[in-house]
């Protein structure tokens, strides 16, 4: 495998000042992306993780929490809606707000129904309408995913990209953090009033519900992206069918005309998912091993936090900083070897100094390998036409990691026990190694070039 190297002056953007570094982060479309970012952060683990612990605290078997990763399968499998969000009109909506801005609205309302949907379910009696919940609320997400990550792409000028990136990932982080340990904390805070734990479950989910109004609020203060009305305008006297038709096929097709396109589909495949294995399980570990979900929420909330931030915009100075390609080797070395990490947490015990080590790793690592996973993935998608659906096609094939391959470390975690399950997920991500090294010896890299649409 080929080490990573520092930039020239013709394979990246040369090293900014750090003055010119921060600056950017206040520009008003990279903050209108930042906020955003957070409102799609925020619904994935009230159907991932947050509600692994609600299933383990009903007393829910580990089997059966692993198998709830398949609720994800609409992240998989967005892609086939894409053409619609790209295409299609939203009545009233669209007219008020603009082809992005309206489906953003329009999408946010429709995942605060089934979070509250699902906050009215209960894991120990009712685990179907359990999984129906939160499938619904994974449709529902993974339909604002669709609008934000096209929003972002043609909203962002590409001296804003990396930054853009930057803080949209460390929102996301965020916004998953505060749907875990910040459920976890109010869920424990109602538990304290003498509330019933599944009525405190409840109105955890109740209070995450509305915090989906600030992307909501934020969508309303943004403008339509330049780009985006331009190719409105391109397609107005074409038929809903038609522009459905050609957004769909566009995308695919111009995708798949491109060299090695079936390797770098591997690779997208594969790469976040020694992220996805070990992650998957964490919750259900560190509860497993005897620390309380109070000082699991703790420790998410402060040095999680903390790192999560660090991560995501040191992330995208790496990613400014260095070539594409060896921003992505240093991501996806360390986003696999920090999982050892928990390897040792198992061996320590509860020991709140280790928990604390573990989760800063975790969350700084994996902030700066998805922050560079997305500067890849934005690099690929250039026509407004179909921004949309091929970004979704790309993430998409991504939870494909999360969703199926993960889906039985559960059962690998119970067979193995927690160190040697964490030291499997580390072995997870040569695949995608051996990949990243292949496409870059034949070019691969080069041809993609800088983010911009």
């Amino acid at each position: 495998m080929t080490a990573p190297e520092a930039a020239s002056p013709t394979s990246a953007t040369p090293a900014p000042t750090w003055r010119e570094a921060w600056a950017v982060y206040l520009q008003p479309r990279v903050l209108i992306v930042l906020m955003l970012g957070f409102s799609s952060g925020l619904p994935l683990a009230l159907s991932g993780s947050t509600l692994q612990i609600w299933m383990r605290e009903s007393g829910v078997d580990l089997g059966t929490i692993g198998l709830f990763a398949l609720v994800g399968t609409p992240y998989t499998l967005k892609f086939l809606w894409a053409p619609l969000v790209d295409a299609l009109h939203v009545p009233i909506f669209t007219r008020a707000f603009g082809r992005r801005r309206g489906w953003l609205v329009f999408s946010q309302l429709l995942l605060i129904g089934a979070i509250l949907l699902l906050a009215l379910t209960d894991p120990a009696r009712s685990p179907l309408f359990v999984a129906l919940g939160a499938l619904l609320v994974a449709v529902m997400s993974a339909t604002q995913d669709i609008v934000v990550d096209a929003f972002r792409v043609e909203s962002l000028p590409e001296s804003e990209q990396a930054a853009g990136m930057a803080s949209y990932v460390a929102a996301y982080r965020i916004g998953m953090l505060v749907s875990t340990a910040g459920v976890l904390v109010i869920v424990s805070g109602f538990e304290g009033a003498d509330i019933a734990r599944s009525l405190a479950w409840t109105w955890g989910y109740v209070v995450m519900a509305a915090l989906i109004l600030i992307g909501t609020v934020t969508a309303l203060a943004a403008t339509e992206p330049t780009q985006s009305a331009a190719a409105e305008a391109a397609t107005s006297t074409e038929t809903a069918f038609s522009r459905v038709l050609h957004a769909a096929i566009g995308a695919f097709s111009e995708f798949l005309s491109r060299k090695y396109a079936w390797v770098a589909l591997a690779f997208v495949v594969s790469f976040k998912l020694t992220d996805a294995f070990s992650g998957s399980m964490t919750a259900p570990f560190v509860i497993d091993i005897g620390f309380s979900k109070v000082d699991y929420a703790a420790i998410v909330k402060g040095v999680g936090l903390t790192a999560t931030l660090i991560g995501g915009f040191a992330g995208g100075y790496v990613a400014r900083r260095y070539s594409l390609v060896a921003s992505l080797w240093i991501g996806g070395v360390l986003q696999a070897v920090s999982n050892l990490v928990f390897a040792w947490l198992a061996l320590v015990g509860t020991n709140q100094w280790a928990l604390a080590v573990a989760i800063s790793a975790e969350n700084f690592t994996g902030a700066i390998g998805t922050v560079i996973f997305v500067a890849y993935l934005s690099a690929l998608c250039q026509n407004p036409l179909h921004t949309a659906t091929q970004y979704a096609l790309l993430t998409a094939l991504a939870a494909v990691g999360r969703t199926y391959l993960s889906s039985g470390a559960g059962y690998v975690a119970e067979a193995t026990g927690w160190p040697q399950f964490f030291v499997i997920s580390v072995v997870v991500a040569i695949p995608s190694l051996i990949l990243l090294a292949w496409l870059q010896r034949r070019g691969h890299f080069d041809a993609v070039g800088p983010v911009k649409v």
